[in-house]
């Protein structure tokens, strides 16, 4: 396998030879060759390593709500504080890998130094790494992971571990799974964690006894096309025909649910899963409509990506962060995963709101006032 640097010193080649090609035509009249221009070049990247630099914040969607309310103002507020000349360039691709190639595109014209991205398509997200690195751009690769590509970081979860979360969750509450029957609502397959997810819940299912009778992969992570996979499966399967409902995330759980209060199904019966401990998700579960979802660490891991991406933008490599490494193909990239926690109604007092991660006020507003004082929410 070759190796990180002689790849990049590789993808560098045609920058190399344009700067030379510059350096050449820019001779001043007296027959000087560019000292003072190298001069000062050399002081503002002194400077620039002593002071802050632009970070592009790439994010894959709109449709979860978590990249708006959490991702990107917990990185932001971070970085400030590590360093407050430092800029971040926020862009949100709304599911369109295109777009988010031009984005990315537009913010190393603009001279980022580091691009923090969540790949909208995790596969077809190479061409930017590989753009990235002929600019001399470092980048972390951000809850999902970029395969085949030379990124310098990894932060995010272990999706498999969520996946078996939720599944073992869910049958804890059903008293087990032996002869239960499954729809599993899975989530967008252009998104690498979306595997993994479906995978470890798959395993324990697969241990437990339970049929899987339907199982859809949705595209965008859209609570509406989810809405209508599990229309399509009451339809397909009947009232009766199915005992549980694995949702990938919230957004699609509260999408499933609609469908099932639109069959006349309690959503309780259901036992719905979920991920993201989004406001909804966590007011759904108060009131039973919801089983569960998961509480990914997102303040901690907007944290870990902007402390690694202040160093990077002052050409320093960050230390003692990324203590683990995934294979992605191409490499061993160093990582931080961070750990994740099941949220059920017991629970979310000492969690997601003891972190701050939501505030007791926004989550017990009118019909989940009396929800919140018997679960103790205050």
């Amino acid at each position: 396998m070759m190796s990180r640097g002689i790849r990049r010193a590789l993808l560098a080649l045609p920058a190399v030879t344009l700067a030379l090609a510059l350096g050449a035509c820019g001779d001043d009249d007296d027959g000087t060759t560019g000292t003072a221009g190298t001069a000062a070049t050399s002081a503002a990247g002194d400077a620039e390593q002593a002071g802050g630099g632009k970070i592009a914040f790439l994010m894959p969607e709109n449709k979860t709500t978590r990249y708006e309310e959490q991702d990107r103002p917990n990185f932001t507020a971070k970085v400030e504080e590590l360093c407050p000349d430092c800029e971040v360039i926020y862009q949100n691709a709304t599911g369109d890998p295109a777009k988010q190639q031009q984005q990315a595109e537009a913010v190393i014209t603009e001279g980022a130094k580091v691009i923090v991205i969540s790949a909208v398509d995790v596969k077809s997200a190479a061409a930017i790494v590989n753009r990235a690195n002929q600019a001399d751009v470092k980048v972390i690769a951000y809850g999902r992971l970029i395969p085949d590509a030379d990124i310098d970081y990894y932060v995010s979860i272990d999706p498999f571990q969520v996946g078996r979360q939720q599944a073992e969750t869910q049958l804890e509450a059903m008293g087990g799974g032996e002869g239960k029957r499954v729809v599993m609502i899975n989530g967008a397959p252009t998104d690498s964690n979306a595997k993994p997810y479906k995978d470890g819940a798959l395993e324990v299912y697969q241990e437990q006894g339970v049929e899987v009778v339907k199982s859809y992969d949705t595209a965008d992570w859209s609570p509406d096309k989810a809405q209508q996979e599990m229309e399509q499966a009451i339809t397909a399967l009947g009232k009766d025909g199915f005992d549980a409902v694995y949702s990938a995330n919230d957004g699609m759980a509260g999408g499933a649910i609609a469908a099932l209060k639109g069959a006349a199904i309690d959503p309780a019966s259901r036992y719905v899963t979920g991920q993201d401990a989004e406001l909804a998700a966590i007011q759904r579960i108060l009131v039973g409509e919801q089983l569960m979802t998961v509480y990914q660490p997102l303040i901690e891991i907007a944290g870990t990506a902007a402390e690694l991406a202040v160093p990077l933008a002052r050409g320093q490599e960050p230390e003692g962060i990324a203590t683990d490494t995934v294979d992605n193909g191409a490499e061993e990239v160093p990582s931080k995963l961070l750990e994740t926690i099941a949220i059920t109604r017991d629970n979310i007092a000492d969690t997601v709101v003891a972190d701050g991660f939501l505030k007791a006020q926004d989550i017990c507003t009118g019909p989940y006032a009396e929800a919140c004082a018997e679960a103790g929410i205050e």
